[in-house]
Formats: structure tokens, sequence, C-alpha cells
């Protein structure tokens, strides 16, 4: 039988480790998904339990991290309420490699460059476990949502639109 080859250790693995948080990886070819509904199908997953981590920037210049379902959309409306802003918006894409050390399609909650204020979709608690990047584009973590919430020191809230 052939051994299953050893995936890189990313820094959002690593942190589960060192938190000791239970977390299985997956692998999908990330050429042939660029949706969260096409990573769901290539890991045969439910798209409700695969995740995506979004990046804003409030009126306050502060920066904050969002994890929706993969199928949903943000509402910015909900999102500046539940961080205290008067307005947010998406940060430009050219900006998330520096500010949070991660690419578009591989950008995890956990482990970026700095600890931003993090808002976890309340239909999270829904599942035992949820998908989001493992850190890099290609590999998603399966993690309690709860588990992932405290290590983040998310708060979970009405986000989506």
């Amino acid at each position: 039988m052939a051994k299953k080859e050893k995936i890189e250790k990313t820094n959002a693995m690593r942190l589960l480790e060192q938190a000791s948080i239970p977390y299985t990886e997956h692998e999908y070819d990330p050429e042939k998904a660029i949706s969260a509904k096409a990573v769901a199908a290539l890991m045969n997953q439910d798209v409700e339990q695969v995740f995506k981590t979004l990046v804003t920037v409030g009126k306050s210049k502060e920066h904050y991290v969002f994890v929706v379902p993969g199928e949903g959309e943000l509402d910015l409306k909900k999102a500046a309420k539940v961080s205290g802003e008067k307005f947010i918006e998406m940060i430009p894409q050219k900006d998330l490699l520096p500010l949070t050390g991660y690419i578009h399609g591989g950008c995890s909650p956990l482990g970026m460059k700095k600890k931003f204020k993090t808002f976890i979709d309340e239909t999270a608690q829904l599942f035992d476990t949820i998908f989001v990047s493992g850190g890099k584009r290609g590999l998603q973590v399966e993690v309690n949502p709860v588990q992932l919430a405290s290590l983040v020191e998310a708060t979970f809230a009405d986000i989506q639109g």
C-alpha cells in the first residue's frame, strides 16, 4: 500500500496543534476550485460547512476578520454594527498578503501576521465541525467551530446578508 504524502504544516495547523485542538486536513486541487461551492464539491462536503475568511477595514482604519459560509455574503452593514464601526469595506486584494501573510484563496482565520478582531457567522455553531482555509490554496482544515472561536478569540454573530 502506498504511503500518503505528508502535508507540509502551515501556521494554521501549528497553532491548532499547539492549542491541542483536533483537526483534519483536506487537500484539493486549487486549480479546479475558485469558489467555496467548488471546494465543497471537490471535498464531497456540505457547502454550508465550508467557510471563507474575509478581511475588512473600518472607518477607524482598524482591520477585522469575518468568517462566513462559502455560499453566503458578508453583510457590510451587519459587519459594521457588530464591530462598532460606522462603515466597513473589504480590503483591496493587493493588501491581503502584506497585512495577513496569506494570499487570496488561502486566507485562514488562524495564524495571521497580527491578531485582528474576528467574527464567525453564528450558523457555524450548527455544525460539529466546519472547514476553513488551512493557510494555503488547496488546503482546508476541519475543526470544531467553538474551539476555533476560542483560539482566535472570535465572536459568533449574525453577519450574513
